[in-house]
C-alpha cells in the first residue's frame, strides 16, 4: 500500500512515449501548415477579383495574370498555376476551378497528402 502512495507522475519511459507522440504530431503540423496557408492565400486572391472594381479584369488572361501577381506577393512558388486552376467565362461570370494536391514525405515511403479542390463563381468587375 505505501508503494502506491509514494508514486507520483509518469515514469521515464512514459515521458519518452509522450514526447515521441508530441514530436510526431508537431512534425506533421510543421510539414502541412505551409500548404494550408498557401491555399488560404490562393482563396483570398481568387475571391478578391470580384470585389476589386478598379482592376478591370475582363479576360481569362487578365485573371491568370492577377492570380500570378498575387502568388508572387504571397511567396507561393511551388504551384503550377496552369495545372492547378481552370478559368472559363460563362454568362458574364468567371467560373474558376482550383484543384491541386500537395505531398510531403513523412517516413520512408509514407507521404502526407493534402488535396485542395474548390469552385468559384465570380462576377466580372
Amino acid at each position: 500500500m505505501s508503494l502506491a502512495r509514494s508514486q507520483k507522475g509518469l515514469s521515464m519511459l512514459s515521458w519518452i512515449m509522450v514526447l515521441a507522440v508530441v514530436a510526431f504530431f508537431a512534425s506533421t503540423a510543421f510539414k502541412m501548415l505551409p500548404h494550408y496557408f498557401d491555399y488560404m492565400s490562393m482563396d483570398k486572391i481568387i475571391s478578391g477579383v470580384e470585389s476589386e472594381q478598379a482592376l478591370e479584369i475582363r479576360t481569362v488572361r487578365d485573371f491568370y495574370s492577377h492570380v500570378r501577381k498575387g502568388m508572387d506577393v504571397n511567396g507561393i512558388r511551388d504551384l503550377n498555376l496552369d495545372e492547378a486552376m481552370e478559368v472559363v467565362i460563362e454568362n458574364n461570370e468567371f467560373k474558376v476551378h482550383l484543384d491541386y494536391e500537395k505531398r510531403e514525405p513523412l517516413i520512408r515511403n509514407l507521404d502526407l497528402v493534402a488535396n485542395f479542390d474548390k469552385e468559384y463563381r465570380l462576377r466580372m468587375p
